[in-house]
């Protein structure tokens, strides 16, 4: 079996492209980094190592790389021969890789006799793959559609690992944690598609991806603005302090009330997940730069992201989510010159009011209750900043 994956960083190396290969899939790799294809393909080997007491790792083995730009032809016979083809390059660059990706499907399917196979994007957002499919039927006709349809799988699924950047001696190598969570769409793949070990099936994936993106992303992500804001570096570095934990706990415990009351999980269920990913964070094998998860900071306060919408849902199921709303303002307050969001949001702040900002960048109304919690808490951090009620 052979797997095209879109994005060589350190998620497609280190998770996606290490669950693939001990399920024996062929590796093809697909990136715009000439730095990173030429060293796989000089190389054609990595290791992954796992951020543990154990200090276990896994060498992934007979692997080839294919820059997205500069060898197409190399590129639309890998889509023509791939069983999977997945893509962790980030949600706003699926848009622009469908094209690519379109190119090879044409050929594929215009030959006589059609294999079946699936794509699926590995994103931190909820829907990829029907983006991705979307921007892809935009470059095929009515005759192609019909044959993607019935010849290419898209299901959707959540991925769950915390990669953190680093530098390696060999720049293919990459330190992940233990943790996974991978969960796929049962019903959407196409041909006779052998389950992957290590990857859990699902019929109705929404409720695990909300789960993931509104837990996992958005306790990370509180953990980095708040933990800029005192200070510090790393992520573990935020965490050793008492008020962020019980900050990003008051976080998370309006973001579990929103799950469990959409999808029943169990009370107990979701408090030992979220017991589980405090625990990740906490890894002290790990140093995640604030920095990296604080990045893009526009994208992170858009409507359907992992703050603004869980906050706007709890307000419709008639409760206030105060802790949200101070998260949304440090993120607010976060300032990176190196970011261009950051940059962006800042300058716009310093022109504009509060209630005009989160009209542009989250789609709120100047007058309604999240934009009016938003303003309070932005006023008041100063004052008390560690201010959290629980």
């Amino acid at each position: 079996m052979k797997a095209l994956i879109f994005g060589a960083g350190n998620i497609g190396r280190g998770f996606i492209g290490q669950i693939l290969k001990v399920n024996c899939y062929d590796l093809i790799f697909a990136d715009i980094s000439d730095k990173i294809i030429d060293e796989i393909n000089l190389k054609r080997e990595y290791n992954v190592y796992f951020a543990s007491n154990d200090e276990k790792s896994i060498r992934i083995s007979d692997v080839i790389g294919i820059h997205n730009l500069k060898d197409m032809e190399r590129l639309k016979e890998a889509i023509r021969i791939a069983d999977l083809i997945t893509t962790s390059v980030g949600p706003n660059i699926l848009p622009i890789i469908a094209k690519t990706i379109s190119d090879g499907i044409k050929e594929r399917l215009s030959k006589e006799n059609i294999e079946f196979f699936n794509i699926m994007a590995c994103e931190n957002a909820i829907g990829a793959t029907d983006t991705l499919k979307k921007n892809l039927y935009l470059h095929l006709d009515e005759e192609e559609k019909v044959k993607a349809e019935k010849y290419i799988g898209f299901p959707n699924s959540a991925v769950d690992r915390i990669v953190p950047i680093q530098k390696n001696e060999n720049i293919l190598d990459v330190t992940v944690e233990p943790y996974h969570e991978w969960v796929v769409e049962a019903d959407k793949f196409r041909g006779n598609f052998k389950p992957i070990k290590g990857v859990e099936y699902k019929k109705d994936l929404k409720p695990y991806i909300e789960r993931k993106l509104f837990t996992v992303n958005t306790g990370h992500a509180t953990t980095a603005y708040i933990g800029n804001a005192f200070g510090y570096k790393t992520i573990i570095e935020a965490m050793d302090d008492e008020k962020i934990e019980e900050m990003v706990l008051g976080v998370l415990k309006e973001t579990s009330e929103y799950l469990i009351e959409s999808f029943k999980f169990g009370e107990e269920e979701q408090r030992k997940y979220v017991d589980t990913i405090i625990n990740r964070f906490k890894n002290p094998h790990i140093s995640d730069d604030i920095i990296r998860v604080a990045r893009a900071p526009i994208r992170k306060i858009s409507a359907n992201e992992r703050f603004i919408y869980p906050a706007q849902q709890l307000i419709k199921m008639g409760k206030i989510p105060y802790n949200l709303a101070k998260a949304i303002s440090y993120i607010l307050k976060y300032i990176n010159p190196e970011d261009k969001e950051s940059i962006e949001l800042n300058d716009y702040l310093k022109e504009n009011n509060i209630s005009k900002t989160l009209k542009k960048y989250s789609g709120l109304e100047e007058d309604s209750i999240l934009t009016e919690l938003v303003e309070e808490s932005y006023y008041n951090l100063e004052k008390s900043p560690s201010n959290i009620r629980m």
